[in-house]
């Protein structure tokens, strides 16, 4: 099993995390297995699937040697728990909750965590968040990074909401970690998309 550290590298490495979402189980599989085609190294399942527990479970066990696998949309350290015990690497929340970082914590799993102001910001890294999540991202802009990075110029900071092939070199030129991007990944081929993405991410990189 992977560290913590390593994987929160790898995620910076990657520079992209796939938010997946989907109507069944069967659909959410469907669009991972085209993510990894398309060169996406770290997915994130949300807790929004159907037996998304199971389905990580089931993902852990085929990719674990290919990608990173996440949980995202965890809203208490309760569904926290369910996904690391699945096979979950990292823990991704829309919101700042201290109890699901402080259980991430205890367990030495990597935790990401919404924020959208400075306070939040704060309140988070004092709590363990290792990565804030500006969400949704698409209400302020990749200028919102560079203004927060500039009192805090240790955040690790990924947006996520709004995030689309066009504007993710923008991001991550702004100083974004990585990008999380889910809804315009998913619009029409997202083997495609997933490539799209990660050809951005490289150019911006240099």
């Amino acid at each position: 099993m992977k560290s913590k550290e390593q994987v929160l590298q790898m995620i910076e490495d990657s520079g992209m995390v796939a938010v997946v979402r989907g109507e069944t189980a069967e659909k959410a599989r469907a669009i991972v297995e085209s993510c990894i085609e398309g060169g996406i190294k770290a997915i994130e399942l949300t807790f929004t699937v159907p037996f998304a527990h199971r389905v990580i479970e089931d993902l852990a066990m085929q990719y674990s040697d290919q990608i990173l696998l996440g949980a995202g949309t965890v809203l208490d350290p309760e569904t926290a728990r369910i996904a690391i015990l699945s096979g979950a690497q990292f823990v991704v929340a829309p919101h700042f909750n201290p109890e699901t970082t402080k259980l991430c914590n205890r367990y030495r799993i990597a935790n990401m965590a919404g924020i959208l102001t400075v306070r939040e910001a704060v309140e988070a890294m004092e709590a363990g968040v290792d990565v804030l999540k500006l969400f949704p991202g698409d209400l302020f802009g990749p200028a919102f990074i560079k203004d927060i990075r500039g009192p805090l110029p240790y955040a690790r900071i990924m947006p996520t909401g709004g995030v689309s092939v066009s504007n993710a070199g923008d991001w991550i030129r702004a100083g974004a970690v990585a990008v999380g991007a889910g809804s315009s990944l998913m619009k029409g081929d997202v083997k495609a998309n997933a490539a799209a993405f990660m050809e951005e991410i490289r150019k911006a990189r240099g």
